[in-house]
């Protein structure tokens, strides 16, 4: 019997995961899952692929900034079934916006960065980089800030 139709342990779904068996716990206890994780006689968790697979967009979910209580709404939206999508799309909709504005934020970031390592390099290419950042050169007047 393969893996795929005997159920995955709860080590396996970890490695192929990347989380922790201590997150897998914890995504079961808030409810995060989108069915009830069934249990051997052993009382051992018996993970499918679809569980997997539904991880893996919780990891990205997660990656990106959503809550796990936004995670949990989605969740909740999914196992109720069909009926729900326009709920679903918005929350996934709100989320595109909040991941987008990030985006933005870092780009923005980014391009302040990029102006400094432009100016760094200038300044080295130049043997000017002396100083650079420095507090302030002795003959500076009081008050006065370097901005390099």
């Amino acid at each position: 019997m393969s893996e795929r139709t005997a159920g995955l342990s709860i080590g396996k779904v970890s490695e192929a995961t990347g989380m922790s068996v201590h997150a897998l716990r914890f995504f079961e206890r808030e409810g995060l899952f989108l069915r009830e994780i069934p249990r051997s006689g052993g009382g051992q968790r018996i993970y499918a692929q679809a569980d997997v697979d539904w991880l893996a967009l919780c990891n990205r979910l997660r990656a990106s900034g959503m809550p796990i209580a936004t995670i949990r709404e989605f969740a909740a939206l999914v196992r109720s079934g069909p009926g729900n999508e326009p709920d679903r799309l918005a929350l996934l909709r709100e989320h595109e916006r909040d991941v987008q504005a990030r985006i933005a934020e870092l780009q923005a970031c980014l391009a302040v960065i990029h102006t400094k390592v432009v100016t760094y390099e200038e300044h080295l290419r130049d043997g000017t980089a002396a100083g650079l950042w420095s507090p302030m050169p002795a003959d500076a007047p009081p008050g006065a800030s370097r901005r390099d």
